[in-house]
Order: structure tokens, then sequence, then C-alpha cells
């Protein structure tokens, strides 16, 4: 009888995992519904400038100009570009401003993205090119 008491709760603690994690968004999800951050951010072929590319499905790929960035992606309710689990390369480069390495997320107004740190200032905006 404890065995399935055992698989009882492993299943109820399964379910409940699955039911909250669903309230958290999914990685490019565009549950607010009104902004598609989709696309590339920044002129990729200037190596030493800032750019993001937000690919379907909630991957990001980029560089502060110097460094390379990756991680995933979510909009939420309220059209935020939320960024998660951004990883950098720390390489020393001189003479670059490095200030998107600071993104924690962004806002969107037509082809203009304003990037955010973790304390709500305004580091930034990078513009859409496709």
């Amino acid at each position: 009888m404890s065995g399935l008491r055992g698989v009882a709760f492993a299943a109820v603690a399964v379910l409940t995992v699955l039911t909250l994690s669903g309230c958290l968004g999914e990685e490019g999800d565009d549950r607010g519904g009104s902004v598609d951050p989709t696309g590339t951010w920044g002129d990729t072929s200037d190596t030493t400038a800032p750019s993001l590319v937000l690919a379907d499905g909630g991957g990001l790929t980029g560089t502060d100009g110097c460094n390379r960035l990756t991680g995933s992606w979510t909009v939420d309710e309220s059209d935020h570009v939320e960024f998660h689990d951004v990883a950098s390369t720390r390489m020393a480069c001189e003479g670059v401003d490095t200030w998107l390495e600071g993104l924690s997320q962004a806002t969107i107004a037509d082809d203009t993205m304003t990037v955010i740190d973790q304390d709500g200032s305004e580091i930034g905006t990078l513009e859409r090119q496709d």
C-alpha cells in the first residue's frame, strides 16, 4: 500500500509542476499578443556593434560588440521581452562599449528595441534589421 501512495504522491507532484510551469510562459511565447520580437536587432555585419538575433522558439544569440551572447527569451503579458539564462564569453576588448551584456528585458516600439537592465534603467537601443 505504501508503494501505491508513493506513486500517487509522485504523480501529483509532477502534475503540479507541469501546471505551474504553464503559468510562466514558454520560451519564444508571444503571450502579450501585440509585439513580435523575433528577428535581427542591430547590425550583425559590424562585429564591433551590439546585436541580437531572437529566434522562433525562444533562442537568443548575439554580441555586445566584443563578447558572444546566448540565452533565451519570452514575452510577458505587458509586452516586455524578458531575457533568461544569458551567458557571455569574457574576452577583453579595449575601446568597446559592452552595454548589451547587462540586458534583462526590453520593450519594442515600431522597429526599435529599448534594452533595460536589472535595475529597470534603459541601457541602449537596437534597430530591427529584418
